[in-house]
């Protein structure tokens, strides 16, 4: 276990240390999708309860700056850029959010949550109208250290 960062020798989970590391420009870039009827994604900016999309965009954005909050081991980092853009596909969301910082640690649980919450506003928004959507293919595309 002595291989896992958030381990201790003892097997009890701990926050990482990074005191001791030297602050560099980091940035990290994730993706979830949200899988829907033809129908659905073409009413994405005119729904019941307003527009997705937006919606969506602020939420990714929000989750971003408060995944310290979220996932307990996370480091809280003073985000420089937070980007959420959405693809309306004939079936589908694409979703892709990134995070930037100048920190002693990355910033890819940042833009996972930011993709993730992205996503689950998707499904919320249009839940009224769509019940077979899906989510899924959240993942980490790159993670950059300059």
């Amino acid at each position: 276990m002595s291989d896992l960062s958030h381990v201790d020798e003892t097997g009890a989970v701990r926050m990482v240390d990074v005191g001791g590391k030297p602050a560099q420009r980091r940035r990290a870039t994730a993706s979830a999708s949200v899988r829907m009827a033809p129908e659905t994604a073409s009413r994405l900016s005119k729904l019941p309860k307003g527009d997705a999309l937006a919606a969506a965009r602020i939420a990714g954005i929000m989750a971003a700056k408060r995944t310290s909050d979220l996932i307990p081991l996370c480091h809280p980092l003073l985000l420089t850029h937070v980007q959420v853009d959405l693809d309306v596909r004939d079936d589908a969301v694409e979703i892709t959010a990134s995070a930037e910082t100048t920190a002693q640690t990355g910033v890819e649980m940042e833009a996972l949550v930011a993709a993730t919450v992205a996503a689950l506003t998707v499904y919320d928004m249009a839940k009224g109208v769509d019940s077979e959507m899906e989510i899924g293919e959240v993942r980490l595309l790159e993670k950059v250290k300059e």
